[in-house]
């Protein structure tokens, strides 16, 4: 079986990539998969780090600001298919998968046209422009959220949820590992901040203005926050004299022993970030990107906190609320048993064999 996965761009939509490419490897050991990733993009590092092939585009997204500056990214479009097409060709592919992303466009715009069975992976609640236009060509289109109808052939839609890194859910690890990865105090609750794979500066500036406040209270607090954001926080926090229970990382890479240490989360809205609180049953606090192509963030979060699975608070307002409503929520324990239970029922295990079984079947036809 021979695969092409395209799309990028961030972490939102290279972790489900990987994950649907570990479980063909798993399931179908022979198999040949190649990745087509966007140049300068961060998945062409996190890609070979997991042990596949990629190659990339010279593509990048609208201007929707000032589209006189679309010329050359319209120039780079024409140039990423007839790339992409001498790449198809190449590799020969039974099926191209796309997750989202500048690349995924003219790949599976080229796949479609060569006749080579395509699934899209959409990972929100709300579909992107490019996704609506491949979908009416694609052959199988795999989500997460209801009502998708509304963006996509309904004949050719199949909940599967979105898969989320395989290493989050392992059983065998303890709080009282967790507690000592990150020095934390097993007597303190704790607050886990997660900004994205890169970072967001207003959850940072909430949670500067908060941390004497949250010291007094006795939480501690796990922070990502971001390469860009990490020396000037750093000398934040020690112009505050290094509160013991303020701990600043500007990368985590043992996620699942952050989130085994997590009492509360507060994270962006992204769908891999939801899916992965939602498999952990983690009573969570969202705040939405605005800085996001039709505010798809929000729109992933209204899906959660209609059913009383996660507390919503919008980024214009994290500032002035975000640490008393972390505070108010922490401290109250119906509250984290009742955002616990509720976004566990929206957990979709299994999301990439699922996705998976979709391509075979696709393939066999």
């Amino acid at each position: 079986m021979r695969v092409i996965i395209s799309g990028g761009g961030t972490g939102g939509h290279i972790f489900p990539a990987i994950a649907i490419a570990n479980t063909i490897k798993e399931r179908y050991p022979d198999s040949k998969i190649l990745f087509v990733g966007a140049e300068g993009r961060m998945e062409m590092d996190k890609v070979p780090t997991a042990g596949y092939e990629i190659v990339g585009l010279e593509v990048s997204g609208l201007n929707r600001k000032n589209p006189f500056k679309n010329f050359s990214t319209i120039l780079k479009f024409r140039r990423s298919l007839k790339k992409a097409k001498a790449i198809i060709k190449g590799f020969n592919p039974d099926i191209v998968i796309g997750v989202g992303g500048y690349a995924s466009g003219p790949t599976l715009y080229k796949a479609n046209s060569l006749g080579i069975p395509t699934l899209i992976q959409e990972q929100n609640s709300y579909a992107g422009i490019t996704n609506k236009l491949l979908g009416k060509k694609a052959s199988r289109i795999c989500v997460a959220y209801e009502g998708m109808e509304h963006f996509f052939p309904k004949g050719k839609i199949v909940i599967t949820g979105n898969p989320c890194r395989e290493e989050l859910l392992s059983g065998n690890i303890s709080r009282e590992e967790a507690y000592k990865e990150f020095n934390l105090d097993p007597s303190k609750k704790t607050i886990l901040l997660i900004g994205g794979s890169l970072g967001s500066g207003t959850l940072n500036k909430s949670m500067l203005q908060g941390t004497d406040v949250i010291s007094e209270a006795g939480i501690q607090v796990l922070w990502q926050c971001g390469k860009l954001y990490s020396f000037e926080l750093n000398m934040d926090i020690a112009s505050k004299g290094n509160p013991k229970d303020i701990h600043i990382h500007e990368f985590i890479s043992r996620m699942d022993l952050a989130y085994k240490a997590a009492d509360l989360v507060i994270s962006r809205a992204g769908a891999s970030s939801i899916a992965e609180l939602s498999l952990l049953g983690k009573p969570t606090i969202l705040v939405p990107s605005p800085n996001v192509s039709e505010d798809h963030q929000t729109k992933n979060a209204m899906a959660l906190v209609n059913k009383n699975a996660a507390i919503l608070i919008k980024d214009v307002d994290a500032v002035e609320n975000l640490t008393n409503t972390a505070l108010n929520t922490i401290n109250n324990e119906a509250k984290l048993k009742e955002l616990s239970e509720n976004i566990l029922k929206l957990a979709h295990p299994n999301a990439a064999n699922r996705i998976v079984d979709e391509a075979i079947k696709l393939i066999q036809k």
